[in-house]
Protein backbone atom coordinates (compact mmCIF):
# COMPACT_ATOMS: atom_id res chain seq x y z
CA UNK A 1 0.00 0.00 0.00
CA UNK A 2 2.87 2.41 0.77
CA UNK A 3 4.24 1.96 -2.75
CA UNK A 4 0.81 2.66 -4.25
CA UNK A 5 0.46 5.88 -2.27
CA UNK A 6 3.92 7.09 -3.32
CA UNK A 7 3.14 6.45 -6.99
CA UNK A 8 -0.15 8.33 -6.83
CA UNK A 9 1.51 11.24 -5.01
CA UNK A 10 4.09 11.44 -7.81
CA UNK A 11 1.44 12.06 -10.44
CA UNK A 12 -0.41 14.49 -8.18
CA UNK A 13 2.81 16.50 -8.03
CA UNK A 14 2.89 16.57 -11.83
CA UNK A 15 -0.72 17.64 -12.29
CA UNK A 16 -1.06 19.92 -9.26
CA UNK A 17 -2.04 23.59 -9.59
CA UNK A 18 1.56 24.85 -9.61
CA UNK A 19 2.87 22.28 -12.07
CA UNK A 20 4.20 23.17 -15.51
CA UNK A 21 1.89 20.42 -16.78
CA UNK A 22 -1.20 21.72 -14.96
CA UNK A 23 -3.57 21.58 -17.94
CA UNK A 24 -4.53 18.20 -19.40
CA UNK A 25 -3.46 17.57 -22.97
CA UNK A 26 -5.37 18.20 -26.18
CA UNK A 27 -6.69 14.74 -27.01
CA UNK A 28 -10.39 13.88 -26.77
CA UNK A 29 -11.81 12.63 -23.48
CA UNK A 30 -11.31 8.87 -22.88
CA UNK A 31 -8.91 8.43 -25.82
CA UNK A 32 -6.10 7.68 -23.35
CA UNK A 33 -7.98 4.59 -22.21
CA UNK A 34 -7.63 3.34 -18.67
CA UNK A 35 -4.50 1.70 -17.23
CA UNK A 36 -4.00 -1.98 -17.79
CA UNK A 37 -3.12 -4.21 -14.83
CA UNK A 38 0.57 -4.24 -15.83
CA UNK A 39 0.88 -0.46 -16.13
CA UNK A 40 0.32 0.19 -19.85
CA UNK A 41 -2.44 2.39 -21.23
CA UNK A 42 -5.34 0.22 -22.34
CA UNK A 43 -8.13 -1.78 -20.79
CA UNK A 44 -8.06 -3.72 -17.54
CA UNK A 45 -6.30 -6.91 -18.61
CA UNK A 46 -5.25 -6.06 -22.18
CA UNK A 47 -2.82 -3.34 -23.39
CA UNK A 48 -4.14 -1.13 -26.20
CA UNK A 49 -2.25 0.81 -28.86
CA UNK A 50 -3.11 4.13 -27.18
CA UNK A 51 -0.44 6.19 -25.40
CA UNK A 52 -0.88 7.18 -21.76
CA UNK A 53 -2.19 10.65 -20.98
CA UNK A 54 -3.92 13.27 -23.10
CA UNK A 55 -0.84 14.81 -24.69
CA UNK A 56 -0.97 15.55 -28.41
CA UNK A 57 1.98 15.23 -30.81
CA UNK A 58 3.61 18.26 -29.16
CA UNK A 59 2.71 17.57 -25.52
CA UNK A 60 3.69 15.38 -22.58
CA UNK A 61 1.01 13.53 -20.65
CA UNK A 62 0.82 10.72 -18.15
CA UNK A 63 -1.17 8.83 -15.56
CA UNK A 64 -1.01 7.16 -12.18
CA UNK A 65 -3.23 4.26 -11.24
CA UNK A 66 -4.25 1.99 -8.40
CA UNK A 67 -6.11 -1.27 -9.13
CA UNK A 68 -7.60 -3.82 -6.75
CA UNK A 69 -8.66 -7.30 -7.85
CA UNK A 70 -10.47 -9.54 -5.39
CA UNK A 71 -11.39 -13.09 -6.40
CA UNK A 72 -12.23 -16.17 -4.34
CA UNK A 73 -8.76 -17.09 -3.04
CA UNK A 74 -6.58 -14.16 -4.15
CA UNK A 75 -6.33 -10.42 -3.57
CA UNK A 76 -4.14 -8.38 -5.90
CA UNK A 77 -3.28 -4.72 -5.92
CA UNK A 78 -1.33 -3.07 -8.69
CA UNK A 79 -0.12 0.52 -8.77
CA UNK A 80 2.08 2.53 -11.08
CA UNK A 81 2.77 5.55 -13.24
CA UNK A 82 3.17 6.09 -16.97
CA UNK A 83 4.43 9.00 -19.07
CA UNK A 84 3.40 9.61 -22.68
CA UNK A 85 5.57 11.80 -24.93
CA UNK A 86 4.14 13.47 -28.07
CA UNK A 87 1.41 10.82 -28.32
CA UNK A 88 4.16 8.60 -29.69
CA UNK A 89 6.13 7.00 -26.87
CA UNK A 90 5.16 5.64 -23.45
CA UNK A 91 7.22 4.57 -20.44
CA UNK A 92 5.60 2.91 -17.43
CA UNK A 93 6.47 1.29 -14.11
CA UNK A 94 4.14 -0.74 -11.90
CA UNK A 95 4.26 -2.92 -8.82
CA UNK A 96 1.93 -5.83 -8.15
CA UNK A 97 1.26 -7.40 -4.74
CA UNK A 98 -0.63 -10.70 -4.57
CA UNK A 99 -2.04 -12.17 -1.35
CA UNK A 100 -2.79 -15.91 -1.53
CA UNK A 101 -5.39 -16.34 1.19
CA UNK A 102 -5.41 -20.17 1.61
CA UNK A 103 -1.59 -20.29 1.97
CA UNK A 104 -1.21 -17.05 3.96
CA UNK A 105 1.59 -15.79 1.73
CA UNK A 106 2.32 -12.87 -0.57
CA UNK A 107 4.09 -12.47 -3.92
CA UNK A 108 5.33 -9.17 -5.40
CA UNK A 109 6.38 -8.24 -8.90
CA UNK A 110 7.83 -5.13 -10.57
CA UNK A 111 6.99 -4.33 -14.21
CA UNK A 112 8.85 -1.87 -16.46
CA UNK A 113 7.12 -1.06 -19.73
CA UNK A 114 7.72 0.81 -22.97
CA UNK A 115 5.41 1.36 -25.95
CA UNK A 116 5.88 3.06 -29.32
CA UNK A 117 3.15 4.12 -31.75
CA UNK A 118 4.27 2.90 -35.15
CA UNK A 119 1.51 3.98 -37.52
CA UNK A 120 -2.10 5.11 -37.74
CA UNK A 121 -4.41 7.04 -35.47
CA UNK A 122 -7.08 5.99 -32.99
CA UNK A 123 -9.78 8.17 -34.62
CA UNK A 124 -8.60 9.76 -37.84
CA UNK A 125 -7.74 8.05 -41.12
CA UNK A 126 -8.37 4.54 -42.36
CA UNK A 127 -5.55 2.81 -40.50
CA UNK A 128 -5.95 1.76 -36.88
CA UNK A 129 -3.41 3.00 -34.39
CA UNK A 130 -0.71 0.33 -34.16
CA UNK A 131 1.84 0.23 -31.35
CA UNK A 132 4.59 -2.15 -30.30
CA UNK A 133 5.52 -2.58 -26.68
CA UNK A 134 7.36 -4.60 -24.09
CA UNK A 135 6.98 -5.34 -20.39
CA UNK A 136 9.98 -6.50 -18.41
CA UNK A 137 8.85 -8.25 -15.23
CA UNK A 138 10.79 -9.25 -12.12
CA UNK A 139 9.26 -11.52 -9.47
CA UNK A 140 10.62 -10.89 -5.98
CA UNK A 141 9.75 -14.26 -4.39
CA UNK A 142 10.15 -17.48 -6.34
CA UNK A 143 9.41 -19.97 -3.55
CA UNK A 144 5.95 -20.94 -4.80
CA UNK A 145 6.70 -20.48 -8.54
CA UNK A 146 9.67 -22.85 -8.36
CA UNK A 147 7.59 -25.45 -6.54
CA UNK A 148 5.12 -25.26 -9.44
CA UNK A 149 7.87 -25.70 -12.04
CA UNK A 150 8.88 -22.17 -13.08
CA UNK A 151 12.60 -21.74 -13.72
CA UNK A 152 13.20 -17.96 -13.80
CA UNK A 153 12.31 -14.92 -11.73
CA UNK A 154 12.16 -12.56 -14.71
CA UNK A 155 10.96 -12.34 -18.28
CA UNK A 156 9.94 -9.89 -20.99
CA UNK A 157 6.59 -9.77 -22.76
CA UNK A 158 6.69 -8.34 -26.30
CA UNK A 159 3.42 -7.31 -27.96
CA UNK A 160 1.81 -5.47 -30.85
CA UNK A 161 -1.60 -3.82 -30.45
CA UNK A 162 -4.01 -2.31 -32.97
CA UNK A 163 -6.82 -0.02 -31.76
CA UNK A 164 -9.54 1.91 -33.58
CA UNK A 165 -12.39 4.14 -32.38
CA UNK A 166 -15.32 4.56 -34.78
CA UNK A 167 -17.46 7.63 -34.05
CA UNK A 168 -21.21 7.02 -34.28
CA UNK A 169 -20.68 3.53 -35.68
CA UNK A 170 -23.41 1.68 -33.74
CA UNK A 171 -26.70 3.54 -33.80
CA UNK A 172 -24.90 6.80 -33.13
CA UNK A 173 -22.69 5.36 -30.37
CA UNK A 174 -18.89 5.28 -30.52
CA UNK A 175 -17.26 1.85 -30.74
CA UNK A 176 -13.69 0.88 -29.88
CA UNK A 177 -12.03 -2.38 -30.89
CA UNK A 178 -8.54 -3.52 -29.92
CA UNK A 179 -6.51 -6.60 -30.78
CA UNK A 180 -3.20 -7.54 -29.17
CA UNK A 181 -0.71 -10.26 -30.07
CA UNK A 182 1.72 -11.01 -27.24
CA UNK A 183 4.73 -13.28 -26.83
CA UNK A 184 5.15 -14.11 -23.16
CA UNK A 185 7.16 -16.38 -20.88
CA UNK A 186 5.10 -15.31 -17.87
CA UNK A 187 3.06 -17.78 -15.82
CA UNK A 188 -0.12 -16.10 -14.56
CA UNK A 189 1.24 -12.78 -15.74
CA UNK A 190 4.58 -13.43 -14.04
CA UNK A 191 3.23 -13.85 -10.51
CA UNK A 192 4.04 -17.57 -10.82
CA UNK A 193 7.42 -16.96 -12.41
CA UNK A 194 8.63 -17.41 -15.99
CA UNK A 195 9.25 -20.34 -18.28
CA UNK A 196 9.33 -23.89 -16.97
CA UNK A 197 11.96 -26.34 -15.80
CA UNK A 198 11.12 -28.70 -18.66
CA UNK A 199 12.06 -26.16 -21.32
CA UNK A 200 9.07 -23.84 -21.71
CA UNK A 201 10.35 -20.55 -23.14
CA UNK A 202 7.21 -18.64 -23.99
CA UNK A 203 4.16 -18.75 -26.21
CA UNK A 204 2.32 -16.46 -28.62
CA UNK A 205 -1.12 -15.50 -27.28
CA UNK A 206 -4.06 -13.43 -28.52
CA UNK A 207 -5.91 -10.74 -26.57
CA UNK A 208 -8.85 -8.49 -27.44
CA UNK A 209 -11.13 -5.73 -26.18
CA UNK A 210 -14.40 -4.20 -27.33
CA UNK A 211 -16.07 -1.11 -25.86
CA UNK A 212 -19.30 0.76 -26.57
CA UNK A 213 -19.48 4.40 -25.44
CA UNK A 214 -22.97 5.12 -24.14
CA UNK A 215 -22.02 8.82 -24.03
CA UNK A 216 -18.80 10.85 -23.86
CA UNK A 217 -18.20 9.80 -20.25
CA UNK A 218 -19.38 6.21 -19.95
CA UNK A 219 -18.25 3.02 -21.72
CA UNK A 220 -19.16 -0.64 -21.33
CA UNK A 221 -17.24 -3.52 -22.79
CA UNK A 222 -15.66 -6.96 -22.76
CA UNK A 223 -12.07 -8.20 -22.72
CA UNK A 224 -10.41 -11.54 -23.39
CA UNK A 225 -6.84 -12.62 -22.70
CA UNK A 226 -5.47 -15.95 -23.85
CA UNK A 227 -2.97 -17.50 -21.45
CA UNK A 228 0.12 -19.68 -22.08
CA UNK A 229 0.44 -23.22 -20.73
CA UNK A 230 3.99 -23.86 -19.55
CA UNK A 231 3.43 -25.43 -16.13
CA UNK A 232 1.80 -28.72 -15.13
CA UNK A 233 -1.09 -26.73 -13.64
CA UNK A 234 -2.57 -25.44 -16.89
CA UNK A 235 -3.59 -21.80 -17.09
CA UNK A 236 -7.06 -20.80 -18.19
CA UNK A 237 -7.91 -17.71 -20.21
CA UNK A 238 -8.97 -14.47 -18.53
CA UNK A 239 -12.16 -12.55 -19.34
CA UNK A 240 -13.90 -9.52 -17.93
CA UNK A 241 -16.94 -7.32 -18.44
CA UNK A 242 -16.33 -3.69 -17.50
CA UNK A 243 -17.84 -0.25 -17.03
CA UNK A 244 -15.50 2.72 -17.53
CA UNK A 245 -16.40 6.20 -16.25
CA UNK A 246 -14.49 9.27 -17.46
CA UNK A 247 -16.05 12.27 -15.64
CA UNK A 248 -13.27 14.55 -16.89
CA UNK A 249 -9.70 14.37 -18.19
CA UNK A 250 -8.29 14.14 -14.67
CA UNK A 251 -10.03 10.99 -13.47
CA UNK A 252 -11.06 7.58 -14.81
CA UNK A 253 -12.73 4.78 -12.88
CA UNK A 254 -13.15 1.21 -14.14
CA UNK A 255 -15.32 -1.43 -12.46
CA UNK A 256 -15.27 -4.97 -13.87
CA UNK A 257 -16.35 -8.50 -13.13
CA UNK A 258 -13.48 -10.86 -13.96
CA UNK A 259 -13.35 -14.60 -14.65
CA UNK A 260 -9.76 -15.82 -14.18
CA UNK A 261 -10.34 -19.57 -14.18
CA UNK A 262 -8.19 -22.00 -12.18
CA UNK A 263 -5.00 -20.55 -10.67
CA UNK A 264 -2.30 -22.76 -9.12
CA UNK A 265 -4.81 -25.55 -8.48
CA UNK A 266 -7.40 -23.25 -6.89
CA UNK A 267 -10.50 -23.51 -9.04
CA UNK A 268 -12.91 -21.02 -10.59
CA UNK A 269 -11.37 -17.75 -9.49
CA UNK A 270 -13.89 -14.99 -10.16
CA UNK A 271 -14.59 -11.64 -8.58
CA UNK A 272 -14.37 -7.87 -8.86
CA UNK A 273 -11.86 -5.49 -10.36
CA UNK A 274 -11.77 -1.78 -9.44
CA UNK A 275 -9.26 0.69 -10.88
CA UNK A 276 -8.74 4.41 -10.25
CA UNK A 277 -6.65 6.46 -12.68
CA UNK A 278 -5.44 10.05 -12.41
CA UNK A 279 -4.53 11.45 -15.79
CA UNK A 280 -2.58 14.41 -17.17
Amino acid sequence: MRTACLLVLLLLALVGPHSAFAQPGSRILATSGATQLEGSAGGGIVPWAVISGYGSDTEIGGSAFYTRVSVDDFDLWSAGVAVGVNNRFELSVARQHLDVTPLDLSIEQDIFGAKYRVVGDLIYGALPQVSVGLMHKRNSDMTVPRLLGADSDNGTDVYVSASKLWLGAAGGYNVLLNGTLRHTEANQGGLLGFGSADGGRGELVVEGSAALFLNHNLAVGLEYRQKPNQLALKEQDWMDAFVGWFPNKRVAVVLAYAELGDIAGLQDQAGWYLSLQLTQ
